[in-house]
């Protein structure tokens, strides 16, 4: 299936459908075909497992989070922070 840009906007729900189930997009413009819509690879189903960077991040400065003092500052416009 073949559809210009003016017509891909206006229907991008059904193209992506017409994707899914397994037929070929392509947008063209002024009749040249430019771009592919192609299914991407099925999800593994896998969900993220959290915590799994614990113990490996090290932080070097516990206290990062607090601002700087006055001198701090001035070190740092100086270029010597």
């Amino acid at each position: 299936m073949q559809v210009s840009v003016a017509d891909a906007k206006n229907k991008l729900p059904e193209l992506i459908k017409a994707v899914e189930d397994g037929r070929p997009v392509t947008i063209c413009r002024r009749g040249v075909p430019v771009v592919d819509i192609v299914r991407t690879k099925k999800p593994s189903g896998k969900k993220r497992v959290l915590g799994t960077q614990r113990g490996k991040i090290k932080i070097l400065d516990p206290d990062w989070w607090k601002p700087m003092t006055d001198e701090e500052v001035e070190d740092f416009i100086e270029g010597r922070g």
